[in-house]
């Protein structure tokens, strides 16, 4: 079986459930846009110099596709749902590091090639809340997802001043 179903050609594509939208609907710009920083990050688990980071980033790929699952599903209940407890371990996971961080005014990004990486990745973080509450401003959305979003590019933003603080490894 191929790839290529040829039932894009038209400018359209199937939602979860089947549905078929506009490929420039708000919708798959959204999950879209999610499935793009899914990628930056897979890319970025690469540089990192510190085991608990390769792990966070891989548990956060994890909830970054259940989030794109739960944004492409309309009219039903998306089996594996973003919940209070993705929210808490990212929340807890920023306080953990920004205890051992010195944050002193402006950052310039990209102060090493790792954090550099990290600061691109929460651009695109960042861009991807925007598509997200954009999309919650017609249509319905967790609030949930709206808010593990904001929390991951504050997550990126620490990491990112932590391997510049801290480049050994653990």
């Amino acid at each position: 079986m191929s790839i290529s179903t040829g039932t894009g050609d038209s400018g359209f594509t199937s939602l979860w459930t089947g549905q078929r939208v506009r490929k420039t609907c708000k919708r798959v710009e959204a999950y879209g846009t999610v499935d793009e920083l899914n990628s930056h990050l897979g890319e970025v688990k690469h540089y990192v110099n510190h085991t608990l980071f390769e792990e966070a980033i891989l548990g956060i790929q994890k909830d970054l596709s259940a989030i794109s699952g739960q944004l492409a599903t309309v009219g039903r209940e998306y089996s594996s749902p973003v919940s209070e407890k993705h929210v808490e371990r990212i929340s807890k996971l920023v306080d953990h590091i920004q205890e051992k961080v010195s944050l002193k005014g402006f950052v310039v990004p990209g102060a090493t090639p790792v954090s550099a990486k990290l600061d691109i990745v929460r651009t695109v973080a960042r861009r991807t809340e925007r598509r997200i509450f954009s999309l919650a401003e017609s249509e319905e959305v967790s609030e949930l997802i709206l808010i593990y979003v904001n929390r991951l590019s504050d997550l990126l933003y620490i990491m990112a001043r932590y391997e510049e603080q801290f480049p050994a490894n653990d």
